[in-house]
C-alpha cells in the first residue's frame, strides 16, 4: 500500500469523517471479537462536540482520514490517578482509532508521536491513557510506543490497563 500520511489538528470539516474512523474500527473489533464496550459508533456531532474540549488529531491520506485521537486535560471517569505519577498536569489520551484498512503499517505510531509533542506543548507532565485488556485490547501497541503499564482494573465488568508517558523536560 502506498500512503502519505500527514498529521495535523482537526477541523470541524474532518468530523464526519473522525466518526466514521471510529465507527469502522469499531465494526471491526465486534466482527473480530463480538458486542462489547469498543463497539460504540461514533457520529460528526459527537466528534465536533469532543473538538470543543480538547485537541484532536487527524491522521490523512491525502484527502482521507484515516485515524484521530484527542487529547484533553479533563480526566476521563475510567482513570483513576491513584494509579500514576503524581503530577500537576496530566494529559489524557482518548478516542484513538485508525481506520482497519491502514493498522499495522504505522499510522497508529505517527499518531502517538505527534501525541507525545502536543502534550509537551501543552505544558503537560505526563500523557495517560487506558486501554481494554486481552484480545480486543492494544496493550503491546502502547508499549512498543513507550508507555508504561501502570496498573490493571476492573471497570463494569472489562479488564483495563493503565499506561502513562512522563513528559521529560
Amino acid at each position: 500500500m502506498n500512503i502519505n500520511v500527514s498529521i495535523a489538528l482537526a477541523t470541524p470539516e474532518d468530523a464526519a469523517g473522525i466518526a466514521n474512523v471510529i465507527s469502522e474500527a469499531a465494526y471491526d473489533l465486534t466482527a473480530k471479537h463480538g458486542h462489547g464496550h469498543w463497539s460504540a459508533i461514533a457520529s460528526a456531532k459527537g466528534v465536533l462536540n469532543g473538538m470543543s474540549k480538547a485537541k484532536v488529531l487527524v491522521a490523512k491520506n491525502g484527502a482521507e482520514v484515516i485515524g484521530s485521537l484527542r487529547l484533553t486535560s479533563s480526566r476521563p471517569w475510567v482513570i483513576d490517578p491513584a494509579y500514576f505519577t503524581p503530577v500537576p498536569r496530566p494529559v489524557y489520551l482518548v478516542d484513538m482509532a485508525v481506520r482497519p484498512g491502514y493498522q499495522r503499517i504505522g499510522v497508529g505510531r505517527a499518531l502517538i508521536e505527534e501525541a507525545k509533542k502536543m502534550a509537551a506543548a501543552l505544558a503537560g507532565d505526563s500523557l495517560r491513557l487506558d486501554a481494554y485488556e486481552g484480545v480486543a485490547g492494544a496493550c503491546g501497541f502502547y508499549e512498543k510506543c513507550g508507555f508504561t503499564e501502570m496498573g490493571h482494573i476492573l471497570y463494569k465488568t472489562v479488564p483495563h490497563v493503565y499506561f502513562e508517558w512522563l513528559i521529560v523536560r
